[in-house]
């Protein structure tokens, strides 16, 4: 056999047998240049379609009421899918005791998202003294969020011996101690709560006189008594406009010759035409009274002026 007629028997030419690499994807690529493994990208994928799906469902049920059985089976179904309450976060609570929003949240007869009424755990909160407003709402796929708006005390109410604080219109908050009594005016009697605006809106119109009260009685559910630190009772009349008129005239009056501290134990304003100031133990009858006829405010001068 010839040279020319040798079958060479040797490797195949470079790529003549070689399979092609596929192509490679723009999203292929993308996917490859995440930080994260494709694994955990296919778990958020199906999480964000049951998200999807779940937050879907929760619609349907609460939005059209599915009744019966087949809208609690539906509901439960979603629960069981992931979507139950598992943790509630709290915002805006200042004093109130948190355990307490905790146990209303979740007193639920199921924690399926679809089942939770949100209304109805708003109007259970509102049933607490220290929240005056509260929001409610889903955060998928198991937390309720729970932002609440807090009252801020203004007074301190005493009744029958028991003392508690107050927020503006009087809402009860909480009990406190007598040892423990914050910077605040301290009003006294049945329904003082109620008057609580009342009284701020009166010893507005005579704000120097304010640091010198230490407490206010309402009496007899029509009119103000107040006592100051220095051992005074002032017996004003009853009517919000002449409690206040009554209230500035004594304040000029003490401003132009004091009257407080100077041994009076009672001043009694009660018929507003006139002014009555005692001295001495009043229970014993051995009281030592003054009276003055008592003009307007504006029109007040150091006639009839009582000396010490």
């Amino acid at each position: 056999m010839s040279r020319a007629s040798t079958i060479k028997r040797g490797a195949p030419k470079r790529g003549a047998y070689s399979r092609k690499k596929p192509k490679t994807s723009q999203i292929d690529r993308l996917l490859a240049s995440l930080p994260v493994g494709e694994e955990t990208l296919r778990k958020g994928f199906t999480w964000a379609m049951l998200g999807v799906g779940g937050a879907a469902a929760i619609a349907i049920v609460t939005a059209l009421g599915v009744p019966g059985a087949v809208g609690m089976a539906l509901a439960e179904g979603v629960g069981r899918a992931g979507f139950r309450v598992e943790q509630v976060e709290v915002t805006g609570l200042q004093r109130m005791d948190r355990m307490s929003v905790y146990a209303v949240a979740l007193n639920q007869k199921s924690r399926a998202m679809p089942l939770v009424d949100l209304e109805s755990v708003r109007q259970n909160l509102l049933r607490y003294g220290w929240i005056a407003d509260a929001h409610v709402s889903r955060r998928l796929p198991d937390t309720l969020l729970v932002h609440v708006e807090e009252r801020k005390p203004t007074a301190v109410w005493q009744d029958q011996g028991k003392l508690a604080l107050i927020a503006s219109g009087g809402t009860y908050l909480e009990p406190v101690r007598a040892d423990a009594l914050p910077n605040l005016p301290l009003v006294i009697g049945p329904h003082a709560n109620e008057q609580e605006a009342g009284y701020q809106a009166l010893i507005a119109r005579a704000p120097q006189l304010r640091p010198l009260v230490k407490a206010a009685t309402w009496v007899g559910n029509r009119r103000w008594n107040l006592l100051f630190s220095s051992g005074e009772t002032l017996a004003l009349p009853e009517g919000e406009d002449e409690a206040g008129k009554a209230l500035m005239w004594f304040a000029e009056r003490d401003d132009a010759n004091p009257l407080l501290g100077k041994g009076f134990v009672r001043f009694d304003m009660r018929d507003p035409a006139k002014f009555v100031a005692r001295k001495g133990a009043v229970e014993a009858g051995a009281a030592e009274t003054s009276v003055v006829n008592r003009p307007e405010p504006a029109q007040s001068s150091s006639n009839n002026q009582i000396s010490a």
